[in-house]
């Protein structure tokens, strides 16, 4: 049996050969590969995941031209694993490796094609903990999941679940929206989410809002049916109070009255219609994204030691014509 770790590298220069380090010792006695994705990070991470390469060849690199996301970079090294499990960790040391084995043994042991983490504490900020709780309430409407199963970054996946998903080649990735619909054979493992020895997390704002989004739109039709929905529920009430009002100003002759309540009334409506009109955008807008050929990933550079490795990498037609050139 062997195991693949793929860890998307972002700024991640100060921690990953710690990181790289540790794995190797706490999987000593297992056959695995490590495969580094720096997703165009602005320090020198290139520079380090390199020099690990170099060193030790069970340690293979990816660099990405650009910064696509987490969810983009690890699709990136899901393309080109060659393991029977794959283990998919963050590059913070939030996620001790010494957890990986119990990931492992729970999916050998359960016959589970996926097994998430999962966290009795965490030590994010507590913005991001209570945004990840909200997400989880969306998700589990949008995607139609069990409530308690929390989406962690911290998972295992088999080879068969890996299969599946990387024939999605569309420019948005939502991983766990991916894995919802690939399969309902998941298992969860309570972990250690240790507090982060440096920096600090590159989801600001903006990036949590971006990948609840994408989450959001771009993995199920259920939240346009959700506004339809509304939207027919508000037009009832629209109409049966037009009425009682209608009847009321005829009754009282009130007219200051009732024109203070058409014109709370449009406003509300008017608000409604625009969030309804984003939404549509949203999805028109991923699709035009995902129908123009945009790549989910380019790769700028490769360090791989493995041949089935640059086979794998040569017959994605996602990573862009140009990913080629500089694999060693």
């Amino acid at each position: 049996m062997k195991l693949s770790i793929v860890i998307p590298v972002y700024n991640g220069g100060s921690t990953i050969s710690e990181l790289t380090q540790a794995l190797k010792i706490e999987l000593t006695g297992l056959d695995f590969e490590i495969i580094l994705v720096n997703d165009g990070s602005k320090d020198n991470s290139e520079v380090v995941c390199e020099g690990l390469a170099k060193k030790d060849n069970r340690v293979n690199v990816l660099s990405l031209r650009n910064n696509f996301g987490e969810h983009n970079a690890v699709m990136c090294g899901l393309n080109v694993v060659t393991g029977d499990y794959v283990v998919v960790i963050d590059d913070d040391f939030q996620n001790p490796p010494s957890e990986i084995r119990k990931l492992l043994g729970e999916a050998i042991s359960g016959g589970y094609d996926v097994v998430y983490s999962r966290y009795k504490t965490k030590h994010h900020h507590w913005f991001r903990n209570v945004v990840s709780k909200g997400a989880n309430i969306v998700a589990s409407f949008v995607l139609n999941k069990p409530l308690s199963l929390y989406l962690s970054s911290f998972k295992l996946l088999n080879r068969e679940t890996v299969n599946e998903i990387i024939k999605y080649k569309g420019a948005n990735v939502y991983l766990d929206g991916l894995l919802l619909r690939t399969t309902n054979n998941i298992g969860t493992y309570d972990v250690i989410h240790a507090p982060r020895k440096r920096g600090e997390s590159n989801y600001n704002t903006f990036r949590l809002f971006s990948l609840f989004m994408n989450m959001f739109i771009n993995h199920s039709i259920r939240p346009i049916r959700m506004f339809m929905l509304a939207g027919f529920l508000i037009l009832m009430f629209g109409a049966a109070m037009f009425f009682y009002f209608l009847d009321a100003h005829i009754s009282l002759q009130s007219p200051a009255l009732n024109w203070k309540l058409f014109l709370s009334g449009s406003l509300a409506l008017a608000g409604f219609n625009t969030i309804v009109m984003c939404l549509i955008g949203e999805y028109i807008g991923k699709n035009i994204v995902n129908t123009s050929s945009a790549p989910q990933f380019t790769i700028k550079k490769a360090i791989m030691h493995n041949a089935k490795h640059l086979e794998l990498i040569s017959e994605n037609p996602t990573s862009n014509a140009e990913s080629g050139r500089g694999i060693r």
